[in-house]
């Protein structure tokens, strides 16, 4: 039993170390790495209008939004999530931004997923760009399927949707999501 909890250890570690060797640039550092990430977000967020209409609403009637296209998360034990995205002031993009996510706990697997952060105000906005928006485990997202947008509720000044994950995630784990951004 003491080797298999060291692998898991050593894995889980590995994990850790791949999601924080990419979370340390928020901008994409080419032009061509620019122009992808926002047209990823730009899918993303088609996707999301096409699947819920109600989301449209919420989004053209909020402060602002970040959209990350592909969040992907480890886990063996230990486990993190990292995604870059960009942020939107009432639907023009303004920056880039990334998504890492720690977790402890029982927890397997692997799966990636797009996430799409609502804003409530410009006071909301302002401080996810100040960098002091962190969730904590107790956050919730909201799946987007049809209807989540109009049911949705905002909670702190933000609200979060996901959508196609992929993969599969066994997870009883506490952790939380934290954000960087960089204007463009």
């Amino acid at each position: 039993m003491r080797g298999l909890a060291r692998k898991a250890a050593v894995v889980g570690a590995c994990i850790a170390g791949l999601f924080a060797v990419g979370a340390c640039s928020t901008a994409p550092r080419s032009e061509e790495g620019r122009v992808e990430i926002r047209s990823d977000a730009d899918r993303v967020l088609a996707k999301a209008r096409g699947s819920d209409p109600t989301l449209a609403t919420r989004l053209d009637n909020s402060a602002g939004y970040a959209v990350f296209p592909t969040v992907g998360k480890g886990a063996v034990g230990v486990g993190g999530a990292y995604g870059k995205g960009v942020l939107y002031e009432r639907g023009v993009p303004v920056g880039y931004c990334d998504l890492t996510q720690g977790t402890i706990g029982f927890q397997l697997g692997g799966q990636a997923y797009s996430e799409i952060i609502v804003f409530e105000s410009q006071n909301d906005v302002n401080h996810f760009k100040s960098g002091n928006l962190e969730f904590n485990a107790q956050a919730t997202a909201v799946a987007l399927k049809s209807g989540a947008g109009a049911n949705a509720k905002y909670e702190h000044g933000v609200a979060v949707f996901t959508m196609n994950e992929s993969g599969l995630m066994y997870e009883a784990s506490i952790g939380g999501q934290g954000f960087d951004y960089r204007p463009m």
